[in-house]
């Protein structure tokens, strides 16, 4: 069960290192139509913005840079390099904070005019990091309509819909601030990889001289980890559809067809699922549910799963995700607890850190949603 574990956490890694936000800035900037855009600004402006706000601007050669904010949030790392203008919000909920970041951000769009250019790099988290509610509209009002279509487990698409109605500076609105052409790199973590829902698109205006680029994806990870695999003497499986709906049952869909995995096979999937919160809830999060739902499909089995967050965090818990096999039952209940009862209240981060199971990275730097690489009875290695 060891080796099996250490194989998941290198496909979980493997997966991180392609969506490196320093690699995939840094790759981005190499195209000749990008490079030839940015070239052609009496002044180079870099804003970032996400939880990949730092890794995304270390990307950038520093020599380029005339004046450059990075807004990202508390507790993540800071950009490497000295002299950059920092702004500090809040996530996975906007605060006053977020308030005081939409407001820097428009004060430093309005510094440059139509003969500069502006590089944005944005990634998940965003639209927390950035909170301008339109007028007439309270930052309580707004969390609060947000937060019950959250709680219902509303798509990213559909939350960010909401966002941007309520917002003067998603949808476009912070782009509308200047006058500068923008270059816009995004690290998705939506479906169908469309920049304009990464972070609400705040800075995607559909301005002719602007550019837009998905520079590193969910996909992209799982391709690497596909790679690694293929290198260990595996076959590996990549689900075509993303991850999605309720976590729970996507983790019992997931356990079947685990138990049909052919040898040799091993099963990836990517995406980022939902759960539908009740107002009284324990600690937890999508990876977390998904992982404990499979757990009880498997048991008695020789299946082994991992599903983890891509930032290192999944939701409320301080882990990126969990482990989940065959055994996960009978030790829970060996120890008294109930499977039954952490999913019913969401309170799953408990139940794993009693078994040992979480999955704890601290946070990665970059932000593409969910991963699950899981093996069956008859992969061996």
């Amino acid at each position: 069960m060891r080796s099996q574990r250490d194989l998941l956490s290198g496909l979980y890694r493997a997966a991180l290192v392609a969506v490196d936000p320093v690699r995939a800035v840094s790759r981005a900037l190499e195209e000749p139509r990008i490079r030839s855009r940015l070239g052609q600004g009496r002044r180079l402006g870099v804003f970032a913005v996400g939880k990949a706000a730092s890794g995304m601007f270390d990307g950038v050669p520093r020599a380029a840079i005339d004046r450059a904010l990075v807004i990202l949030p508390r507790g993540y790392r800071s950009p490497t390099r000295p002299g950059v203008e920092m702004c500090v919000a809040s996530h996975p909920e906007p605060d006053a904070s977020s308030v005081e970041a939409a407001r820097r951000a428009i004060e430093f769009f309005a510094g440059f005019g139509p003969t500069d250019v502006i590089l944005c790099l944005v990634s998940g988290g965003t639209s927390s990091l950035l909170c301008l509610p339109l007028p007439g509209i309270s930052l309580a009002a707004k969390r609060k309509r947000i937060r019950e279509l959250s709680r219902s487990g509303a798509s990213i698409a559909e939350l960010n819909a909401l966002r941007t109605s309520l917002s003067l500076v998603k949808g476009g609105g912070l782009g509308r601030a200047t006058e500068a052409a923008l270059v816009t790199l995004v690290l998705s973590d939506v479906p169908g990889d469309r920049p304009q829902l990464v972070g609400s698109g705040p800075t995607i205006r559909r301005r002719r001289r602007d550019l837009v680029r998905v520079v590193a994806s969910n996909r992209l990870g799982l391709e690497a980890a596909a790679d690694l695999a293929l290198r260990r003497g595996l076959v590996p499986q990549i689900r075509r559809r993303r991850l999605a709906g309720e976590a729970a049952e996507e983790g019992r869909r997931i356990a079947q067809s685990m138990l049909r995995l052919a040898p040799r096979r091993i099963f990836l999937a990517g995406g980022e699922p939902t759960v539908t919160l009740p107002r009284r809830t324990g600690r937890g999060g999508r990876t977390l549910e998904l992982a404990l739902s499979a757990a009880r499909e498997l048991e008695g089995s020789e299946g082994v799963l991992l599903a983890a967050g891509s930032d290192g965090r999944d939701g409320g818990s301080r882990a990126a995700g969990a482990f989940a096999d065959g055994t996960t039952v009978e030790r829970a209940r060996r120890r008294g607890l109930s499977p039954e009862h952490a999913l019913s209240r969401h309170d799953t981060e408990p139940f794993f850190g009693r078994l040992g199971d979480l999955f704890v990275t601290g946070p990665t730097g970059t932000n593409v949603c969910d991963w699950v690489f899981a093996m069956g009875p008859k992969t061996l290695i």
